[in-house]
């Protein structure tokens, strides 16, 4: 199981070529039992659109993928302690969407694609940079 960031839907949206919307497009292309869409993430990607066809564009990709509720005490306490433990090491992760979909992904052993340095150095997150 995979679940994608919004690092990388947003350079999907905007029609970059880089290996992370590779590896989304491959997933999508035939791998869609494999893939997962994050509540927050969706609502991340979603909210940066400013007109509503592209919206609606966007709204309908994500229509026939399976979404997970990145929430819940044991993903909140795990992205609790994501950012206490990234802050001993020096490192403040900048956005607390990130630390919830980190934690999800470890609370649930699914890996990560991303393009957000806010996943680096996370100790257990099985990613795909």
């Amino acid at each position: 199981m995979m679940t994608v960031d919004s690092s990388v839907w947003i350079d999907f949206f905007l029609n970059r070529s880089t290996p992370q919307t590779a590896t989304l497009c491959a997933l999508m292309e035939g791998n869609e039992d494999q893939l997962v869409v994050l509540d927050l993430v969706l609502m991340e990607v979603l909210r940066g659109f400013a007109h509503d066809h592209e919206w609606r564009l966007a709204r309908d990709a994500f229509a026939n993928l399976p979404l997970a509720t990145a929430g819940g005490e044991a993903v909140a306490l795990r992205a609790a302690d994501l950012y206490r433990q990234q802050r001993r090491r020096g490192i403040t992760i900048r956005s607390p969407i990130d630390l919830m979909v980190a934690a999800w992904c470890l609370e649930h052993g699914c890996a990560l694609v991303h393009a957000d340095r806010d996943f680096h150095g996370i100790d257990g997150l099985a990613g795909v940079l």
